[in-house]
């Protein structure tokens, strides 16, 4: 019994160890099979087999050598690709964060080079990989999502199309589940404002997400609950449930309801019918294991990812509660975009009449500067001033005292006249300070005598 296990503990190292020699060595991508003796080629393929062999340092260090030493190689851009393919096959943050690096500059440096397209294609898988699930930090998967539609638009002929919208299918539906959990959180909260936003908002970006159906009628459900006034929107999301949606599990209740509110029920789309059937028959299933241990890995589950179907190839725009009034949502004042250009007529700034009519340091015709204004005011103030102050005294001299009692009945006080204050020149009057206006003639003593004459 002994020798057994023993003879299957040796031939399950031996397995172990033949494994490992198998997953220690994995061939390179893009080697060059032309044969030739040249310098610069025996140093390309001593880094390839070094890459091969997991001596990533070696390898770069290699390469670095060929690119200092032969800056004319036909190799230099196969090897600054290798370079960078080095980074990617070692991991970890760190080497994934250089290899994205060295990608872009391959990219930059050779756009034309079949090659691009995968350098491309790697740096959207880069952020795929570091994905987390749905209710973790969203970072890596607005990158990966920007990365891919990259592929699709820069290289749309090249045979890493096809992955990347695929990659973009599933990222996509990553984002769509996070809506999709914080609006069923919001429904059960009973905020239904937020909670039909949300997942109105959901459908419309992402109208190939695998519980779109049940987003629709969930957003329905959210409207009917805030009364008559949002049944436009309520019918809005029922119609669409039972036309693009059509082998949802919400279809019939969506008719019915439909029928109750005397709206008309709208035939299934023949190209959304045509799509879910082929997701329901391609659909991937995961196995005993991954259901086991899906709870304890960091990455998400994607088997419910569409496997047809345009994906978006614009960002999600949120949208804003209907509860929230125009003037705090910012939609009134404007009718459309706002956008700033350079005009094409550069004279039209020196021929319009309203265009730099009083240029910096120049004053109009008949007006002066600032400087010669500012003191030709004050000098007529001070003329103003000077002419009132010479009017006065004649009056100040029949002005009475303020106060009247029986002593200044019999003797009357008469007050001097004083000569106007002259005004120094340096120091002008503002030009709010108006001269005080002349005192009105007195009134005779209650005895009827006149004041006597000095």
């Amino acid at each position: 019994m002994s020798r057994n296990a023993i003879r299957n503990a040796a031939a399950v190292a031996a397995a172990m160890v033949l494994l490992t020699s198998c997953l220690h060595k994995r061939k390179y991508e893009n080697p060059i099979t032309k044969e030739t003796q040249q310098p610069d080629k025996i140093l390309f393929d001593k880094a390839i087999n070094d890459i091969e062999h997991s001596r990533y340092s070696v390898a770069r260090l290699t390469l670095q050598t060929l690119m200092n030493t032969y800056d004319t190689s036909e190799y230099l851009a196969k090897a600054k690709l290798a370079t960078a393919d080095s980074w990617y096959r070692e991991g970890g943050s760190s080497g994934l964060a250089q290899a994205e690096s060295e990608y872009k500059d391959f990219i930059l440096f050779y756009p034309a080079m079949e090659e691009a397209a995968e350098a491309q294609e790697k740096v959207c898988d880069i952020h795929f990989q570091q994905m987390e699930k749905a209710d973790r930090d969203p970072t890596h998967a607005l990158r990966a999502e920007d990365e891919c539609r990259q592929v699709m638009v820069q290289f749309p002929n090249s045979p890493y199309a096809p992955q990347a919208e695929q990659k973009l299918r599933e990222i996509q539906e990553l984002e769509a589940e996070a809506e999709y959990r914080v609006g069923m959180f919001y429904q059960n909260k009973g905020n239904n404002f937020a909670a039909a936003n949300r997942l109105q908002t959901l459908v419309d970006n992402f109208p190939i997400y695998s519980k779109a159906g049940d987003a629709a009628w969930l957003a329905a459900t959210s409207w009917s609950m805030l009364g008559d006034r949002f049944e436009k929107q309520q019918i809005a999301q029922l119609t669409r449930l039972v036309r693009d949606y059509p082998l949802s599990q919400w279809v019939e209740a969506a008719k019915t309801r439909l029928t109750a509110l005397n709206a008309p029920i709208p035939e299934a789309d023949a190209a959304a019918l045509a799509r879910m059937q082929y997701e329901l028959e391609n659909r991937t299933k995961r196995g005993f294991l991954g259901d086991a241990l899906g709870g304890f890995s960091m990455h998400p589950d994607l088997s419910a990812a569409a496997k047809s179907g345009a994906p978006q190839m614009q960002g999600m725009r949120p949208t804003i509660p209907a509860n929230v009034p125009p003037i705090a949502a910012g939609t009134l004042g404007t009718s459309g975009d706002i956008t700033v250009s350079v005009p094409g007529d550069a004279s039209a700034l020196e021929n319009s009449p309203d265009a730099r009519a009083v240029p910096p340091g120049q004053a109009r015709a008949g007006e002066g500067t600032p400087g010669e204004a500012g003191a030709q005011g004050a000098a007529t103030q001070q003329g103003a001033a000077t002419e009132q102050g010479a009017a006065t005294p004649q009056a100040a001299t029949a002005q009475p005292p303020a106060k009247s009692n029986a002593k200044n009945q019999k003797k009357p006080k008469v007050s001097k006249p004083k000569p106007p204050k002259k005004t120094k020149a340096s120091q002008p009057q503002p030009a709010s300070a108006a001269a005080p206006a002349p005192a009105p003639a007195p009134a005779p003593p209650s005895g009827g005598d006149a004041p006597p004459k000095q």
